[in-house]
């Protein structure tokens, strides 16, 4: 039987290689034994099965482990960009649905069928409250969830459509407190794949990412990490160690040009595949442009008709890590992502799509 082996090396983290092992071969499959020469720290087999570094089978609990924050996204649609003050200006439409890019991808992953376990904290209040049952309708792990009873509410995010553009207002609240103290280590290790979003919202955690990081990684896991934006525009917060220490970076067009100082998504990929190995630059309606040390290309995206966009970049981290995690290349895990991503525009929000079964089950048509 085929099985694709994921492993982590001195010189080359993320590596996947192929191998054809009988059953008492996959079973007495050691990494120090039969990997050591070539450096192996970890070893993951996609059915699921995995080595720790000393060499131990064991099985994980679920493909992805997050850590982030949560929020509701309140929409309103349909109002001037200029917006004077002390006058009441009429929305011609409204949405209330599950926000912030943690939640979106952890919703929208396990509406792909990934096993995700999920930490986050929250407020003890009606938005924390219905933020957890949307993620829970899709069967997200909630049992390390932190709620507090007292002091910061959850927080919330206020948009303001104009039809191309939008106000974005947030509402910080408990995403800015969640720190070190309230993630289970050994839970986050418990995943396959560790992913991070929102790195500048997370004030409290900032000081030890890096050593989470290196944790996470040296117990086997894979790593990816989405900035999102940085409203203080500064993009410090540790963002350079980590990634020297990320397996997969997913910005959008804005963000890596404004990390890097680059006028191009191609070049600003280009500078981040020196420190990242597997760069996927999201560019909207011209798709993904992938990046890694040696090789780069765009994969064009089918045109849609877009609703709202909200999301869409989530989504496609969503679509890429699950089919990353199938082990498909890397041009078919950036097409699948302009899919999700393609998809989430058809409803408002960032999730509803995700909460349609006909619309999730479009992707997969031909694939099944």
């Amino acid at each position: 039987m085929i099985y694709d082996v994921y492993y982590n090396r001195k010189d080359s983290p993320s590596f996947l290689f192929r191998i054809r092992l009988d059953t008492k071969q996959y079973e007495s499959l050691d990494p120090s034994r039969h990997f050591g020469s070539i450096g192996l720290l970890s070893a993951r087999i996609e059915a699921g099965r995995t080595h720790s570094p000393k060499g131990r089978l064991m099985k994980k609990r679920f493909d992805v482990t997050i850590a982030g924050e949560t929020n509701l996204d309140l929409i309103l649609y349909g109002l001037p960009e200029e917006m004077p003050v002390e006058r009441e200006l009429l929305a011609n439409d409204f949405r209330m649905t599950l926000g912030s890019s943690s939640a979106i991808l952890a919703h929208n992953l396990a509406a792909l069928g990934v096993s995700v376990g999920f930490i986050t904290r929250l407020g003890s209040d009606a938005l924390g409250k219905l933020a957890l049952e949307r993620l829970t309708e899709k069967g997200v792990d909630l049992s390390r969830v932190k709620t507090v009873t007292r002091g910061t509410a959850t927080g919330v995010t206020i948009l303001l459509h104009h039809g191309a553009t939008r106000h974005i207002l947030t509402y910080p609240g408990t995403m800015f407190e969640m720190s070190a103290s309230d993630l289970d280590m050994d839970y986050l290790a418990s995943g396959r794949h560790f992913h991070l979003s929102s790195l500048f919202l997370h004030k409290a955690l900032q000081p030890d990412l890096p050593r989470i990081f290196r944790e996470l990684k040296a117990a086997g896991l894979t790593l990816s990490l989405d900035t999102n934006d940085d409203p203080e525009d500064r993009w410090e917060g540790g963002l350079d160690e980590l990634l020297g220490l990320v397996d997969i970076f997913l910005p959008n067009e804005d963000e890596a040009r404004r990390i890097t100082g680059a006028s191009d998504a191609e070049s600003a990929a280009a500078a981040l595949a020196k420190r990242v190995p597997v760069v996927v630059v999201k560019c909207g309606k011209r798709g993904a442009f992938v990046q890694t040390e040696d090789r780069h290309w765009l994969v064009p995206t089918e045109p849609v008709i877009p609703v709202d966009t909200i999301g869409a970049g989530d989504s496609f981290n969503a679509g890429f890590l699950s089919a990353y995690l199938r082990g498909e290349s890397l041009e078919v895990c950036a097409a699948f992502g302009n899919r999700t991503a393609a998809l989430s525009t058809l409803r408002s929000g960032g999730t509803e799509s995700f909460r349609d079964p006909s619309l999730v089950e479009s992707l997969f048509v031909g694939e099944r």
